[in-house]
């Protein structure tokens, strides 16, 4: 099995006919991932490398029965795009703009409350579940199926880990990028969550950095909701208080958000906790047996 995406996902992409949804179009052809549709409003009946493109995201999901939401769209009108897909109950969606404003996104968070989509981001790179589906812009070549979950605040740290694990032999189950923004759709909270459910994930790589609760919540549920065993990182030990390193997110204030902090909470709820990307393999393989 897998989390959020599998082989029979059938993704649109909202945005297609811009630069890079043209790219992801053509990479789709060399990999595992079946996008049957595509969404710009007055390019409807034109066609992306042989993928129809419609004018709604409604007439997309009716036409061709698509399952999951790529959005490609600048960061300006990027909620509304989530919210036409959330309008018409598309059960995953990714957005991977950098810069959606906090404004925009408490509306979305809002107006998704309750609703059957299951929203990932912004200023992510997506979900991937090895050799059966990308939704979104994560380099393919350095993952390979496995038991091993990934979940991430941060897109390069997600690649690098990944890859580390893949070199040590370690396949992953699926590789979930939450992005770093203040207000997201999915939280490590939710994906930990879902790897809990998942039959194929032995054990989960979390990803963390400064700014926020997000890990310390993460650390409180896998103490008390969760069999399967976690391990950590924590990225930004040395940033200064008060200044944004990276992600919106990442900023330390009031005293609150630093690594040490989430370190502590880590490893009072029994999670081990590497002291760099490169450690990780080494603590998740005994694991796994």
């Amino acid at each position: 099995m897998s989390v959020l995406v599998d082989r029979n996902t059938r993704i649109m992409v909202q945005g297609i006919t811009g630069g890079q949804g043209r790219r992801v179009v053509e990479q789709a052809k060399s990999y595992a991932t079946r996008i049957v549709a595509g969404v710009t409003p007055g390019k409807g009946g034109a066609e992306v490398e042989g993928v129809p493109v419609f004018d709604t995201v409604a007439e997309a999901v009716r036409r061709t029965g698509a399952n999951a939401s790529l959005i490609l769209v600048p960061a300006a009108f990027a909620a509304d795009a989530i919210l036409e897909a959330v309008d018409a109950e598309v059960p995953v969606i990714a957005c991977i703009a950098e810069g959606v404003p906090i404004l925009d996104m408490l509306k979305v968070k809002h107006a998704i409350a309750g609703r059957a989509s299951v929203l990932v981001g912004p200023n992510c790179p997506g979900v991937l579940t090895p050799e059966q589906c990308r939704l979104g812009i994560m380099p393919t070549y350095i993952a390979a199926p496995g038991p091993v979950g990934v979940v991430s605040r941060s897109g390069t740290l997600t690649y690098e880990t990944v890859h580390a694990l893949t070199r040590h032999g370690l396949g992953q189950s699926t590789c979930v990028g939450i992005g770093g923004d203040p207000i997201a759709g999915t939280s490590f909270v939710d994906a930990l969550g879902r790897f809990e459910q998942d039959p194929q994930t032995k054990a989960v790589v979390l990803i963390g950095e400064i700014g926020g609760n997000e890990e310390e919540a993460a650390a409180e549920f896998a103490k008390t909701q969760m069999r399967k065993p976690v391990v950590a990182f924590i990225a930004g030990r040395s940033a200064p208080p008060g200044k944004r390193m990276g992600h919106a997110g990442a900023i330390i204030s009031g005293g609150r958000g630093g690594a040490k902090e989430k370190i502590a909470a880590l490893e009072r709820a029994g999670i081990q906790v590497a002291s760099a990307p490169e450690e990780i393999p080494a603590l998740v393989q005994p694991l796994l047996h």
